[in-house]
């Protein structure tokens, strides 16, 4: 199976291998920062209140403004720049917001952040982006627009540091799934698909899909025109007494089995070059059961997918 881009952009890593990711974007990267503010807002409370207290027994009745103003102002270097280069850094770029939205910050070429990356987003997020020392709000509608208009949804410390964020967990796709009747699974498996594009199989697929709410005449006219479209490409017929319909199930099955190895093959691959990406189940490439006493088009093959269903 192909690699579809999700942002016009494929990470290659260094042996020239192409590395299925997604980009964080907006939404995901947003909900992850307020997470991450919120425990931010708490450590510098924590550290400001702990450290004016500490003044005050060391010198009672001499804590003026002065004092207070370094007080806040350790506190937000503390909470804003200390904590998410630390944190960052040592749990390559997970901090407990991403973690939450199952977010990582990675380099450019894909390998872990380094204090040098954790601490230059840092910086610039601070002064830049939130809560923004220069020129706010104009410095976060020029942070938004460019995270918005970036090809891998970057923002600005971003940018700096030579990283981007990446979704670690992977989409668990469902919707109507072919099943593939016993009686055609070896038939099914010699098959030569290679011909067959995929939309002709969606096609096929929204047929069976909706065959209960079609009509005759034109239930059976989609049908038969699906087959021996299927049937060209694939340069095989249907075998004998086989309906269209069960045709069409056997030969989209056979294609999501073969589509199911090839994925299973790929995840295999990047977890040997990235350990510990990708960490969702992915549903085995097996069809729901068949009772062959029932030969109703709709029950033979549709089955809804669900995370965590056999499929």
């Amino acid at each position: 199976m192909s690699v579809v881009p999700v942002a016009d952009v494929q990470l290659v890593n260094g042996e020239a291998v192409e590395v299925d990711i997604r980009h964080a974007r907006v939404g995901s990267r947003g909900l992850a920062l307020l997470l991450d503010l919120m425990i931010q807002v708490l450590i510098a409370l924590a550290v400001f209140i702990a450290g004016t207290a500490i003044a005050e027994g060391l010198v009672r009745n001499l804590v003026d403004d002065a004092l207070l103003n370094a007080m806040i102002t350790i506190a937000i270097a503390v909470g804003f720049i200390a904590y998410p280069t630390v944190v960052e850094t040592l749990t390559n770029g997970r901090s407990p917001g991403k973690r939450a939205m199952g977010l990582r910050v990675v380099r450019e070429d894909g390998g872990p952040i380094r204090v040098r990356h954790a601490l230059t987003r840092s910086l610039i997020g601070f002064a830049v982006e939130w809560p923004g020392l220069l020129f706010p709000p104009f410095t976060w509608a020029v942070a938004l627009t460019t995270m918005i208009s970036s090809p891998r949804g970057r923002r600005l410390g971003d940018l700096a540091a030579g990283t981007f964020v990446v979704h670690e967990r992977a989409a668990v796709p469902w919707g109507w799934v072919p099943s593939m009747p016993p009686h055609l699974g070896a038939w099914a498996s010699a098959l030569d698909l290679t011909n067959l594009d995929d939309d002709l199989a969606l096609a096929s697929r929204h047929y069976l899909a909706r065959v209960r709410d079609i009509k005759e005449p034109m239930n059976s006219r989609l049908a038969n025109g699906l087959a021996a479209e299927v049937s060209i490409r694939i340069a095989h017929p249907a075998p004998p007494g086989v309906p269209p319909w069960m045709f069409l199930s056997a030969v989209l099955a056979e294609r999501r089995r073969r589509a199911g190895e090839r994925v299973h093959a790929t995840r295999a691959l990047t977890q040997r070059i990235w350990p510990g990406f990708g960490r969702a189940q992915w549903p085995s490439a097996g069809g729901p059961t068949w009772d062959p006493s029932v030969t109703h088009p709709p029950i033979l093959g549709i089955a809804k997918e669900r995370q965590g269903d056999n499929l």
